[in-house]
């Protein structure tokens, strides 16, 4: 196991600090800003130290094929070899501390994993190796993790985005990527990153959220998720609309759960995130141009050789550019039931945006053919929105009509009226049907979908 000594056996050393599982479980690297800096440099230092000895011991090419608890009381053995040599005297929670870190070094992220495991955590932010933020509940805070330096930062990005065949370099300056858990990582280093390499994480929920949770949470209201429920079992093409950090993906996820497991489903995506419950699921993911500049595989190819392999639905992650307008193609010819969501700040302007986007294929298309296709294409465009308080909602539920001269007609069946802000800063509000029906209700029920419990009314 290890290129100095052998793996030893089940008999602790004497000197060695015995460690349970729940001991791995640190708290974030913690500074106080106010320390000396003597000693936080001496911290840093031996915790490097520790690290280059422990790689310089361990063989690499098994670390897969050991026992976390060998590999544990060995990093004991190593701390405390250390320690005594350089007659350092340690706390037992310090040196349990170390130990946990030096774990986390060799099989995770390093600083990064006690983040990663902390469930309160929905993003991790690192800008430079000095600076590390969070968010939770929708809310962004400093933390005291902390890089050792530059390297340390790089050696992380670099594990990161090797264990799914990426890389990052002067060359390739950024990258986007995902952890095992399906955590989506963008990271991107100098000369593009002036002040030091930087990440942005989005952790996903290990138990995907569902309508239920995200009813629970005030995200939307009963009403409109039985209609999004309606929607989907009945086949009907929806786009998913909103900026950055709204909860496109996890609407996604949680809408895809009413889709018949029956039905054969292919995704494609950027880098793979959807977490769909169904058993019948192709996962198809781009990839980056190699160091010669070729092999890059687009979103737009995927969309292409999904329509080969006998999809009853198809789902994007998130479309960017020419691949708009084989998604629309692939909707209107035969797809029912596809989705895909898109960045923008309202339902019309997320039909605005996909316009641009068919314009970019290099086709000279009539505007009015390109509006054609998108107002038969799409049938409905769910709009979220992170609001002040820092939770996301459903804010319209609108429906597409057709096309009136030239311009994509829309009607809102469900829209989010704000009515003030609690004591705690929260946004009240609540879910109104518009009283509008939607045009595609006697099609729902030609489909089998129960509209009998519906109102549409306004309250």
């Amino acid at each position: 196991m290890f290129k100095s000594f052998a793996k030893r056996g089940s008999t602790e050393d004497d000197n060695v600090i015995p460690l349970k599982a729940s001991d791995l479980v640190s708290e974030p690297e913690a500074f106080d800003t106010q320390a000396d800096d003597a000693e936080l440099l001496k911290s840093l230092e031996l915790k490097r130290r520790l690290h280059d000895a422990l790689l310089d011991r361990l063989n690499l090419s098994i670390i897969d094929k050991i026992e976390p608890e060998d590999l544990r009381h060995e990093v004991s053995v190593l701390v405390n070899e250390t320690l005594e040599k350089d007659n350092t005297p340690v706390r037992s929670d310090e040196f349990k501390r170390i130990v946990a870190e030096l774990m986390d070094e060799v099989l995770g992220l390093g600083p990064l994993e006690p983040l990663l495991k902390d469930p309160t955590v929905n993003d991790i932010l690192v800008n430079g190796h000095k600076t590390v933020f969070v968010e939770r509940n929708g809310v962004l805070e400093a933390t005291k993790t902390r890089f050792r330096d530059e390297k340390h930062l790089l050696r992380i990005i670099d594990k990161i985005v090797s264990r799914i065949g990426r890389r990052v370099d002067e060359s390739n300056p950024w990258v986007d990527a995902r952890l095992e858990d399906g955590s989506r990582v963008n990271a991107i280093i100098r000369p593009c990153a002036i002040d030091g390499p930087s990440i942005s994480i989005r952790k996903f929920s290990r138990v995907p959220l569902t309508m239920q949770r995200l009813i629970e949470t005030e995200s939307l209201s009963d009403s409109a998720a039985k209609l999004l429920h309606a929607l989907v079992a009945g086949r009907m093409n929806i786009l998913i609309s909103g900026g950055t950090g709204s909860g496109k993906t996890t609407m996604l996820n949680a809408m895809s759960a009413q889709i018949d497991p029956r039905e054969r489903i292919v995704t494609i995506e950027d880098a793979a995130e959807l977490q769909l419950q169904q058993d019948h699921v192709v996962r198809l993911e781009t990839r980056p141009a190699g160091p010669s500049g070729g092999g890059a595989v687009l979103q737009r190819d995927l969309v292409r050789n999904a329509l080969r392999m006998r999809p009853d639905r198809i789902i994007v992650g998130e479309v960017r550019g020419a691949e708009t307008f084989d998604m629309l193609q692939a909707m209107n010819t035969g797809h029912d039931g596809s989705m895909t969501t898109v960045h923008a700040n309202s339902a019309r302007d997320a039909l605005g945006r996909i316009e641009q986007m068919v314009s970019m294929i290099g086709i000279d298309l009539p505007l009015k053919a390109i509006r054609s296709q998108i107002a038969s294409g799409l049938h409905f465009v769910v709009q979220l929105s992170r609001m002040s308080d820092g939770r996301r909602r459903v804010v319209s539920i609108s429906e597409v009509t057709g096309l009136e001269g030239e311009v994509i007609s829309m009607q809102d069946i469900f829209v989010y009226h704000r009515n003030g802000k609690a004591e705690d800063g929260s946004l009240l509000g609540e879910f109104v049907p518009t009283g509008i029906r939607p045009r595609c209700a006697d099609q729902l029920i030609a489909s089998g979908i129960d509209l009998g419990e519906f109102s549409f009314a306004r309250n």
